[in-house]
């Protein structure tokens, strides 16, 4: 099938068709024309891209859960690994979420007030939950501020 009819059959965009085929992670096995010709496997490994990339996995740790014969590989320990982070992100976004809900409906005056939304502040200026990379560095007192 021409690359046309593989973007049609998967939903994945021609350009990223040719992405990946630049990156290793398909084959065309020819051309008809102009056009890329790939063999019916690819829409299993179009499959397994998706899924790795719906769990969150890196183009190259996707690249490794396929042998040089173009077979899957699947790394248990790896799949095991981002199983574990994918269960602290789920911990993080329903800590935030709950945080959330009681805020929509919590009595006090201003959110500032309500000691739940005030926890869900620190966690989330501390980086414990959000996308945050790390924590912000706390400043020392230089000299200036000493006083």
């Amino acid at each position: 099938m021409d690359i046309a009819e593989v973007a049609r059959r998967t939903g994945v965009p021609a350009s990223t068709l040719r992405f990946y085929e630049e990156k290793g992670l398909i084959a065309s096995t020819g051309r008809h024309g102009l056009r890329r010709t790939f063999g019916p496997v690819v829409l299993d490994r179009l499959a397994l891209i998706a899924l790795g990339r719906a769990a969150g996995f890196t183009l190259e740790e996707t690249a490794r859960m396929f042998a040089p014969d173009g077979k899957p590989r699947v790394d248990r320990q790896m799949l095991a690994t981002k199983a574990d982070e994918l269960d602290r992100t789920i911990r993080k976004l329903t800590a935030m979420r709950d945080g959330l809900k009681h805020a929509a409906v919590c009595p006090a005056r201003s959110h500032m007030e309500c000691p739940k939304f005030r926890r869900l502040l620190g966690a989330a200026a501390s980086g414990v939950i959000g996308a945050r990379a790390k924590p912000v560095a706390k400043r020392k007192p230089g000299p200036e501020r000493a006083k």
